[in-house]
């Protein structure tokens, strides 16, 4: 019985070839993924930007300009139509979202407004029903937004203390800048593609950053024992070959964890389509980085190989770079 391979036994990839194009161009798209939330805008969901979110269906078609058109006499304010494509709905099944910001010392809309709200989308199609109301007050999202960072920027503090315990500093630092880079472009991708943004994409954060560190732990124990055997193996040899040499399970892992995800995504239904979507994108980023961003950081900063020996570059490690 033959067992299957994504990759031979036996790769000599060198991983550090083009890294002027890989690490390089991965440090730019990081530096334009944490600038654009601030030119562009996150598409924030009712989490965050407080207000109103009310879910309609109707049998007839959605028309967003008819939508607009009933309540724009009732002097809303922000008023956001988006219509819902699940490919699992029923043809006469017709979904969107009419999200209304709150007013300015308003908590949300009062039932009186939603009632009219209601009836004025009723009287464009008579067939249509309001499945769900959520409203989420100024003073709420704007707690919440500041804890969402909170608990991003503590989950990236909590992997760097781990790999320097379990490591060195340097490779704390290199799956510190990794982690980054998978949340910096899942927070860019979904600037670019202006997917809605709310609490459940944070939770998906929160996975990527596990989800990183497990992959970069794979390569960064494999290097520390090749940093043992292979006393006189530069550090770049070395951080090449543990590349290549964890690069199956590192592919099958990815693959077994992305057939589930892309099921769930064409599948799951619009409700989890933004949160499987993020943890998709991160778990594509997630291998990228363990392989092209991680170790890059720690082969520019060097590391020591003899424990007793004293560092005279300034690595300050029980590793080498020097063989």
């Amino acid at each position: 019985m033959r067992r299957l391979r994504l990759v031979p036994d036996h790769t000599h990839i060198d991983f550090f070839a083009i890294a002027k194009v890989t690490f390089g161009g991965s440090m730019f798209l990081v530096l334009v993924s944490i600038l654009a939330p601030f030119f562009f805008g996150l598409n924030f969901g009712i989490d965050f930007l407080g207000g109103t979110t009310i879910r309609t269906e109707a049998v007839q078609p959605v028309n967003v300009a008819a939508y607009r058109a009933a309540l724009a006499p009732m002097n809303l304010g922000d008023v956001v139509i988006n219509e819902v494509f699940d490919p699992n709905f029923r043809p006469d099944q017709h979904v969107a979202n009419i999200r209304v910001s709150a007013e300015k010392g308003q908590e949300s809309i009062p039932p009186a407004v939603l009632t009219k709200i209601e009836d004025s989308l009723k009287a464009v199609d008579p067939s249509i029903t309001f499945p769900s109301v959520d409203s989420v007050g100024p003073k709420v999202s704007g707690e919440l937004m500041w804890k969402a960072v909170t608990a991003i920027v503590g989950a990236i503090g909590a992997v760097m203390a781990y790999i320097w315990l379990r490591f060195e500093w340097q490779f704390a630092l290199g799956a510190a800048v990794a982690t980054i880079h998978d949340v910096a472009l899942t927070v860019g991708i979904f600037v670019l593609l202006q997917i809605k943004f709310d609490l459940s994409i944070i939770a998906a954060l929160l996975t990527i950053v596990g989800y990183s560190l497990n992959d970069t732990v794979v390569v960064f124990d494999r290097a520390r024992e090749n940093l043992i055997k292979y006393k006189k193996m530069p550090l770049r040899d070395v951080l090449n070959l543990s590349a290549n040499e964890t690069l199956s399970r590192t592919l099958m892992t990815s693959l077994s964890t992305l057939i589930p995800l892309v099921a769930l995504l064409i599948l799951g239904g619009d409700v989890i389509r933004g949160f499987v979507f993020a943890i998709t994108w991160g778990v594509i980023t997630g291998t990228y980085s363990s392989i092209y961003v991680a170790k890059n950081i720690v082969l520019m900063l060097g590391v020591k190989r003899e424990w007793g020996k004293k560092d005279d570059t300034g690595a300050g490690t029980q590793f080498a770079a020097k063989g």
